[in-house]
């Protein structure tokens, strides 16, 4: 398809502006990326860019996939791929091969990629070996953890990449220390599409009954969350963690869990007791009201520790390391590493009687416009 040069008025923009039509695949796979997708899709519909989505079915549960498709608004996908439950390697490669007649078919002008999962690294390699230039959002993160699969996929998305767009000041700093930004490349700081995402949903956050009663979120609770393989895969690990929140749960405040069906899993096999509150899984509708609800916020999960910060809520994250060092560095979240010999119920108490920090390290909230304003003038 050839470039069309047209004029769209921009709803808030104070002029008309004429354009170049982009052509834009975006690959995602995971909850994270739907989240992060939604506004920067919106952002391009609303400007005139033209995306097409391929849905990896990296972490693929029909019901919960719909769900968040739904409720997030999101673009249809043109197509959606069978790699869920594969090892890291394989799946990349099948990821790799089921990309490559999309990409020919569509001849998009960029492929956009989200985040740090095995999705995200199959998808810059597919755009790598068919010459097309790759953005990534949410570039520049580091735990610095090589034993976490996420941390690999970071670095060489990041180094495959032509636009690598940053959540903060923190990312800048990892990219500019490892050196690898070449003449062709570009680093752009633009706040966090997460944060857009909050702003955008948290009004239509919501309840609903397969939660629990209502009755039970009205006195102050933990909201929990555990699914990463370095706390999940590791049968003693597992049972150190869920230890630990059953002792929160019996002597310090509820907790609640919505349990993901991987670690469900996992907790079966281990003959793990769970002496706390589940749920079967929520939409990010759902998680949203429950992050209102709460007193506090205990969590693996790299998005849910900002999403406490953007609602106002202290967050403890059960593990060594975290990405965000942001958040941890104002106050605003505490690690809780594996071994710890303080009792979970001391550490909640501890953040509780903090005050949270007013800094917002993570742009203002227009990260998606920022991004769709970025690519409109590359392609002008």
């Amino acid at each position: 398809m050839s470039r069309i040069r047209r004029c769209l008025r921009i709803s808030g923009w104070k002029s008309t502006h004429c354009i170049v039509s982009i052509r834009i695949l975006t690959i995602v796979g995971a909850r994270p990326q739907f989240i992060k997708s939604a506004p920067v899709s919106r952002a391009f519909k609303n400007i005139g860019i033209q995306e097409f989505v391929v849905h990896t079915g990296q972490h693929y549960d029909p019901e919960m996939s719909a769900v968040f498709f739904e409720e997030l608004d999101l673009p249809k996908p043109y197509a959606i791929l069978e790699c869920g439950g594969l090892q890291r390697d394989e799946m990349i490669d099948k990821i790799v091969a089921d990309l490559r007649p999309i990409i020919a078919e569509i001849a998009p002008q960029y492929v956009l990629v989200f985040g740090d999962t095995n999705s995200t690294l199959a998808g810059a390699l597919a755009a790598e070996k068919q010459g097309i230039p790759i953005i990534h959002v949410e570039a520049g993160l580091r735990s610095f953890n090589d034993e976490m699969p996420e941390e690999w996929n970071r670095i060489q998305t990041d180094e495959l990449s032509h636009i690598l767009f940053t959540p903060s000041a923190a990312a800048d700093e990892n990219i500019v220390d490892e050196g690898f930004l070449s003449p062709h490349q570009r680093a752009v700081n633009v706040g966090d599409t997460m944060f857009d995402a909050v702003q955008m949903f948290s009004p239509f956050a919501r309840h609903r009954k397969a939660m629990g009663e209502l009755e039970w979120f009205q006195k102050p609770f933990a909201l929990a969350t555990l699914h990463r393989m370095e706390n999940v895969k590791h049968p003693e690990r597992l049972k150190e963690r869920i230890s630990t929140l059953n002792e929160l749960h019996r002597h310090g405040i509820p907790v609640w869990m919505p349990l993901h069906p991987s670690t469900r899993n996992e907790v079966e096999k281990a003959g793990v007791e769970i002496a706390f509150n589940t749920s079967p899984p929520v939409g990010y509708l759902e998680m949203l009201w429950a992050i209102q609800q709460c007193a506090i916020v205990i969590t693996d999960s790299g998005g849910l520790q900002k999403e406490a910060y953007f609602l106002g809520k202290h967050c403890i994250t059960l593990r060594n390391e975290t990405e965000w060092v942001e958040l941890v560095d104002i106050g605003a979240n505490a690690l809780y590493p594996l071994g710890s010999t303080e009792p979970l119920s001391h550490k909640v108490s501890s953040m509780l009687n903090q005050p949270l920090p007013e800094e917002t390290p993570y742009g203002s909230g227009d990260a998606a416009l920022q991004i769709a304003q970025f690519l409109l003038e590359q392609g002008s």
